[in-house]
């Protein structure tokens, strides 16, 4: 791979350019997170108002029509419907891993298959995630499986 810098007068705007064979690769998606900026989240623990990095969410998820944002140790309540957040997190390691659920495939620490073609995610926090079967193509592109 090529590497090339070019410094420009402060005139002209800048621009990353990337010329790659696949666009869905995890160096790709991370060149994207860093151009665009980091993504945050607004959400609400204990009356208190907090901004989210999307890199530090384990899992977003919907319980009895509640949407909640799980961290490392703590859980906070969000004011985003599923659609909207998966629209967020759009061009991130953040993917649909259930009809209920957003996993965040950098915080997975290993995967396993499980009964009828679904596959158990271990988190760095030692959870335990189901992916459904029928998202677990994009859990194995995004962990290069």
């Amino acid at each position: 791979m090529k590497l090339s810098v070019e410094q420009i007068p402060h005139e002209k705007e800048e621009e990353v350019i990337v010329r790659c064979y696949d666009t869905q690769e995890k160096w790709v998606e991370a060149i994207r997170a860093v151009t665009a900026g980091e993504v945050s989240v607004n959400a609400f623990a204990e009356e208190k108002a907090y901004r989210l990095k999307l890199s530090d969410i384990y899992y977003f998820e919907i319980v009895d029509g509640c949407s909640f944002l799980y961290c490392e140790k703590s859980v906070f309540k969000c004011r985003q419907k599923l659609y909207e957040f998966e629209k967020l997190c759009r061009n991130s390691m953040l993917f649909r891993c259930s009809k209920s659920m957003i996993l965040n495939a950098d915080k997975i620490q290993y995967v396993r298959p499980s009964v009828s073609g679904r596959f158990e995610a271990t988190l760095a926090n030692n959870e335990k995630v189901i992916i459904s079967r029928q998202y677990v193509g994009e859990l194995k592109r995004l962990l290069g499986m």
